[in-house]
């Protein structure tokens, strides 16, 4: 599996709008795994003054991450392959 960034602009979402969008990735992601799809939310990054959110997911594809994000009805600008960098 590789590390996958989907970019999104969110301006002028409200918290709680932020946090079911999370709540819909975490959950579409937990279905696809039960259906036998290797893919895992990581985490995201949200920042609010201009509204850019940068969300991480382990997967086989980055359509794979589209689907994902599509089925969950979240936008996003683009989704790349990408290296997580934490320690």
């Amino acid at each position: 599996m590789s590390v996958y960034m989907v970019e999104r602009n969110l301006k002028g979402i409200s918290m709680d709008d932020l946090a079911g969008a999370q709540k819909a990735a975490i959950a579409t992601a937990a279905d696809m795994r039960g259906k036998g799809e290797k893919i895992s939310y990581i985490r995201s990054t949200f920042a609010p003054e201009d509204g850019r959110c940068m969300c991480l997911f382990d997967g086989e594809s980055a359509e794979q991450v589209r689907q994902l994000n599509d089925t969950a009805g979240l936008p996003y600008e683009r989704v790349v392959e990408a290296m997580d960098l934490t320690p």
